[in-house]
């Protein structure tokens, strides 16, 4: 195959002393900026983009490309052991990554995490390197519509699969979609919501928002269950490691599964904190113990990180191949590729070779080096956790204030991130659940981009949702997943089971999954 031969040339790019020091530090700065919250990979890869003007474009991909792994494989760290996500797309790796770290199990949930990012872009990787010239001609097939059929079915995943309290999800999914309305409407131009504050022109940031529910909300439970000062466990050593991976086998099509997610998002482009998202509810919907996600379930730090990982590495394939930026990251290096003098499309792939293919190497070669690098340093991080709480929670504060004001630099932000942070005490206390409020938050303008574009020209109307194979199967299928429980509902009714309330699932889990 000639896709063999091509990359073979390209690892003999990539094995050069040069391009090598260029991917170990690109590394390193990504681990970094991925544990640093309010930072992520976009930011981390266009703030070090300048860095790279004087290099050759081949090293300079390189390395870009290495800091977006580094911060992926990274994100999840703060995520795990404070619950602060350090990554946009590891905000879903909170809900059982943290609950495992407080039951001293901070190692083996931070080697799922790695090994099943590792296997997610492992897997994006390959889709890149044998199926390009496929996934090319099926990314073309995505208008406006079914951009916002599969963020549909985004949304009605999370209602569909919310067996205890679906009201609850609708009405914290609405909280994401009008925190999402602020701002300047995109389509229109007109300003919406900012009462007359110039500051509010640009909207509210997600990453305030996350940094606030999840970094300040989560000190302010602590605080009150307690006042718990005492360092938790945090032991760790290569037994660690090697118990957690025999465990992993039995999640494969977990694996698989968000792999498959991860890839489509990526590919589409949906982005790898949709991808994450999904993969984690659909593993929680299909898991025979799905009704522990939330409490301290590893398979519930497996599915995003695979998923969101997935995605991270495919969405360069639609930057490369057609020109069109598959997640933030991608169009950074897309505006980076122009800068360098060279065209993104499908000319790339023939024009330019060492650089397609060499950049497609370091790929395969980077993730192998990152998993060695953030799982070596799992005893580092994992020791964290043997600080007492007085010590770290006022260290958090600063690092979470730090994180707010450097999004925008405004002070603006860090009082955001302090309201936020009380309004996810709240929440939390009322047992709302805060993923569908956050992925509102993130998809809320973009799918109602795609709605208003869809529904632009002459004779266009509800139809156009149906109007192929393709946007028809989506969106019915987000349809059949919003219903899913009065379906559920009914059909207990009809065999004469008692409804599933959030008591009755609080004293009989099973009870969550439709089961005796």
């Amino acid at each position: 195959m000639d896709e063999l031969g091509f990359l073979f040339h390209g690892f003999a790019t990539v094995l050069s002393w040069y391009n090598l020091g260029m991917m170990l530090v690109g590394l390193v700065l990504g681990v970094i900026i991925g544990v640093l919250p309010g930072l992520g990979g976009p930011n981390g890869v266009a703030i070090l983009l300048p860095l790279t003007f004087t290099m050759p474009p081949t090293s300079a991909i390189i390395m870009l490309s290495c800091i977006y792994w580094g911060s992926l494989f990274a994100g999840a760290i703060t995520s795990i052991l404070f619950n602060i996500p350090g990554e946009t797309s590891s905000v879903a790796t909170t809900f059982d990554g943290y609950p495992l770290a407080q039951q001293g199990k901070a190692g083996n949930a931070l080697t799922a995490s790695f090994t099943g990012s590792f296997f997610g872009a492992l897997s994006g990787v390959l889709l890149i390197t044998f199926l390009a010239p496929m996934v090319s001609r099926f990314a073309l097939r995505f208008g406006p519509a079914e951009f916002f059929a599969v963020f549909l079915l985004t949304f009605c995943s999370f209602v569909g699969t919310d067996r205890k309290t679906p009201f609850k999800t609708i009405i914290s999914m609405m909280l994401g979609f009008g925190l999402a309305a602020i701002g300047m409407d995109t389509v229109s131009g007109g300003l919406r919501m900012t009462f007359g504050w110039s500051e509010l022109l640009r909207g509210v940031d997600f990453l305030v928002v996350v940094i606030g529910l999840f970094g300040i909300g989560e000190i302010l439970v602590s605080m009150e269950e307690g006042l718990k000062f005492e360092g938790k466990s945090g032991r760790i050593n290569l037994k660690v490691v090697l118990q957690t991976w025999r465990e992993l086998p039995r999640y494969w099509v977990t694996l698989v599964r968000s792999t498959v997610v991860g890839c489509w998002m990526g590919v589409t482009p949906g982005g790898a904190t949709a991808a994450s998202f999904m993969g984690y509810g659909l593993a929680q919907r299909f898991s025979r113990n799905g009704h522990k996600f939330g409490t301290g379930e590893l398979e519930g730090v497996v599915a995003p990180e695979t998923a969101a990982h997935a995605s991270g590495t495919s969405a360069l394939l639609p930057m490369l191949a057609l020109g069109i930026p598959g997640s933030a990251t991608a169009a950074v290096l897309l505006g980076g590729l122009m800068i360098w003098g060279l065209q993104p499309g499908p000319l790339l792939f023939t024009e330019q070779k060492d650089f397609v293919w060499g950049l497609i190497a370091s790929m395969y070669l980077g993730n192998f080096v990152g998993l060695i690098i953030v799982l070596s340093t799992v005893p580092l991080f994992a020791a964290i956790l043997r600080i007492p709480f007085a010590i770290v929670a006022p260290i958090i504060i600063v690092v979470c204030a730090i994180g707010a004001y450097s999004v925008n630099n405004a002070m603006l932000d860090v009082w955001f991130m302090l309201l936020f942070g009380f309004i996810g005490y709240v929440l939390k206390k009322l047992s709302y659940p805060l993923a569908p409020m956050i992925l509102a938050l993130v998809l809320g303008d973009r799918m109602e981009d795609a709605f208003r574009q869809a529904m632009l020209g002459p004779g266009t109307g509800m139809h156009v949702f149906w109007s192929n194979s393709l946007v028809g199967t989506i969106t019915t299928l987000a349809l059949v997943m919003l219903v899913w429980p009065l379906l559920s509902w009914g059909w207990r009714r009809m065999r004469g089971k008692p409804p599933i309330t959030e008591e009755s699932a609080a004293v009989n889990p099973a009870n969550a999954r439709g089961v005796q």
